[in-house]
């Protein structure tokens, strides 16, 4: 079937070619629009917070994501003079101050706002305008909608200098491994259109849904990253296939690699595709849009790559003069076969070495600690960062975050009720006296009260930083003790805000993120048992997945919160930011998974031809360990385009997939993974009828 598919492609390569330039331009097109429509919202839908925010949004016409917070330095009378000027600013924009603080010499006064995160992130290049208009040029402006204002360009700066240098580190990856050939441009071509097209598929996607921030740079580079990739491992075995002759090479690339990559890519979609599952629209938007790049990945494998291969044909595809470093006079005495024979001669004492080194660093996962998110951790050059610092060396780290305490009497006027009244007081008290709490205010005025009476609100401020340990305990212990209030019948009580809302959010990742990788990984096996013929294999990918997995977590914690990476510029934190881990797995399982199938493809190949297991494993490693791992390294090299970036959520995620990568091409698929086929043998196909010659299994010999 696949052999015609690619025969009907190659008869119409010059129509496929065009239809993939024509949407690769349209997906350019609608890209420029696409940063207007994401966001760095946290909130879970149904959640405490939310229903919160929706209080907020009713009673006061006010929303927690869509909040300003005007920092200027001010003391004695001036306070009272600059108080005005930046409330008339704010009332140009419909915002209206909630609360102003004049201490150590700073006026901190915090903006409400209706709008959404959005909306109210577009508001901030004016309202910084206004402050300056009304003689307060001095005025730093922060809060999540500041900080979105600002932290765009920092990342769309971030993913053109990612891109190039994901870009230039390709072209010199794929020159060593391709040697001097025009078939270094064809993994270019596919990766430019791939990544074009996948762009503006998210785009449409973000027309209809949340879509975070972050989108772009993960498209980009990991779509960049696994492009090149595929495209590098069909042009591999179209040369492979050269040497049985130019007629059918391309049928016959394709029904060998190409049908790896199609299996490839799916393993990597339904990684990605378990965090649509996440309740959580910044984490299914990152899964939705992730899962646009295999898709048109292998899209891209099926139809463009055998047309470039067409159009090229041998010639385009031949070296001139040097050939590259896979391209050894006899592949099985290259090193990948010499490190095969040395492993399949010793494979539990390989074995045990190998998993030593995993062990090693798994071992930091055991220490990972989670974050919604940090006003710590982000580029310090920005004028919303500035004001943090700010008031975090003065003030406190909690003040421009403190939890709200919403008490809805179910009726207008209900709030000065004596037995209302009463509660308040006496739940404000107790609060008062909890660890962690620096603030708690409240009144039966407004900004506290609503203009009905109906509702109330008690400020709580923490000593901690948001997202810190401390601030989540903090949310805990409120949530209790309000719940806990005798207030009179009809009387409800919620607890919002920005720490509370991180808490929401982590609480509804993970709440499920265990289940669903448990059916992911059960998909998997099945998928896998029925491409590859064995149970076993199946289950044995599965098991090396979650090693490279456990690997990667280690490292993310040895590298951020131990400091080892701290030489490369990368930010020193005690916690890595929530959707990270969840993001991932999601990749690394696909990736691992991608990989393991190149090989293990092979070496069901082999072994069909009649080979026994330890030949088959040696021929195995031999033609594609070179390959996988120049695959890797070159997917490490767009990965890095992460690293170099000054937002800590995408570092941590280069740090983490990079490290992923390189543990699995290098540890698990090329010791651990040869090591334990040669001791599995003649179990691998025991119950394939397909398999002839496993009973020729002679067990782990020396070469």
């Amino acid at each position: 079937m696949l052999e015609r598919w690619t025969r009907a492609v190659i008869r119409w390569r010059v129509v496929v070619l065009v239809v993939w330039i024509a949407a690769a331009a349209g997906g350019l097109l609608s890209y420029h629009q696409l940063t207007g429509r994401l966001t760095t919202s946290l909130s879970v839908p149904g959640s405490p917070s939310a229903r919160a925010d929706a209080l907020l949004r009713a009673h006061f016409h006010e929303s927690i994501e869509g909040a300003f917070t005007v920092v200027v330095r001010a003391s004695g009378p001036a306070i009272a003079r600059d108080e005005a000027r930046v409330a008339r600013a704010a009332t140009r924009f419909g915002l209206h101050p909630v609360e102003e603080r004049g201490v150590a010499g700073l006026l901190v006064v915090d903006l409400a706002s209706p709008d959404s995160l959005a909306r109210a992130a577009a508001l901030t290049p004016r309202l910084r305008a206004a402050l300056a208009a009304n003689g307060l040029s001095g005025a730093l402006v922060t809060g999540p909608a500041a900080l979105q204002a600002d932290v765009t360009p920092i990342l769309a700066a971030d993913l053109r200098r990612g891109e190039v240098l994901a870009l230039g580190a390709a072209l010199v990856l794929l020159t060593a491994i391709l040697g001097l050939s025009a078939a270094v441009l064809i993994p270019f071509v596919v990766a430019g259109l791939t990544t074009a097209v996948a762009l503006g598929l998210v785009d449409l996607l973000a027309s209809r849904r949340l879509m975070v921030l972050y989108v772009p740079n993960v498209v980009a580079l990991v779509g960049l990253g696994l492009a090149i990739d595929y495209a590098l491992l069909i042009v591999h075995r179209y040369r492979a296939e050269l040497a049985g002759g130019a007629d059918g090479a391309i049928e016959r690339t394709m029904a060998s690699a190409g049908r790896t990559v199609v299996l490839s890519g799916a393993a990597v979609a339904v990684g990605l595709a378990l965090m649509l599952g996440i309740p959580v629209p910044l984490v299914a938007s990152l899964g939705a849009a992730g899962l646009v790049v295999p898709v048109v990945a292998i899209g891209a494998a099926l139809t463009l790559q055998p047309a470039l291969l067409a159009l090229a044909g041998p010639r385009g595809v031949a070296v001139h003069g040097w050939a590259g470093l896979l391209e050894p006079p006899d592949p099985s005495r290259g090193r990948w076969a010499r490190l095969a024979r040395a492993v399949v001669a010793h494979p539990r004492r390989v074995l045990a070495a190998a998993l030593v080194v995993l062990a090693a660093l798994a071992a930091g996962s055991s220490q990972l600690a989670l974050t919604p998110g940090s006003l710590s951790a982000i580029p310090s050059q920005m004028p919303s960062a500035r004001a943090i610092a700010l008031v975090r060396q003065s003030v406190g780290p909690g003040v421009l975050t403190p939890l709200e305490v919403l008490i809805d009497t179910g009726r207008p006027g209900g709030v000065r009720a004596p037995g209302e009244r009463a509660a308040q007081q006496s739940l404000a008290l107790r609060l008062l006296r909890v660890d962690h709490v620096e603030l708690v205010a409240t009144d039966v005025v407004a900004p506290f009260v609503d203009p009905r009476g109906q509702v109330t609100r008690i400020l709580v401020v923490s000593t901690g930083s948001l997202g810190s340990p401390a601030s989540q305990h903090l949310v805990a212990v409120v949530r209790r003790l309000s719940a806990a209030a005798h207030f009179p019948a009809g009387t409800s009580v919620v607890v919002g805000g920005a720490p509370a809302q991180g808490v929401d959010f982590l609480h509804a990742v993970y709440g499920r993120f265990g289940w669903l990788v448990a059916l992911a990984l059960a998909g998997a096996f099945l998928l896998l048992t029925w491409a590859l013929g064995s149970a076993l294999l199946a289950l044995w990918a599965v098991v090396l997945d979650l090693l490279s997995i456990a690997a990667a977590y280690g490292g993310l914690t040895w590298w951020f919160h131990a400091g080892l990476g701290s030489v490369t510029g990368t930010y020193h934190v005690a916690q890595i930011e929530g959707w990270v881990p969840v993001f991932t797995f999601a990749v690394l399982f696909g990736l691992s998974m991608d990989y393991e199938v190149f090989i293990v493809a092979r070496l069901r190949e082999a072994h069909l031809a009649g080979r026994p297991i330890d030949e088959a494993i040696v021929e195995a490693l031999a033609s594609t360990g070179g390959v996988v791992t120049s695959a890797a390294v070159i997917m490490v090299g767009a990965l890095s385009g992460f690293v170099l970036g000054h937002v800590a959520g995408l570092q941590e995620l280069g740090v983490g997939l990079a490290l992923g990568v390189l543990v699995d091409a290098l540890i698990v698929r090329g010791l651990v993974l040869p090591s334990v086929l040669a001791l599995s043998g003649r179990w691998l196909w025991r119950r394939d009828p397909r398999i002839r010659g496993a009973d020729r299994y002679r067990g782990p010999r020396r070469p």
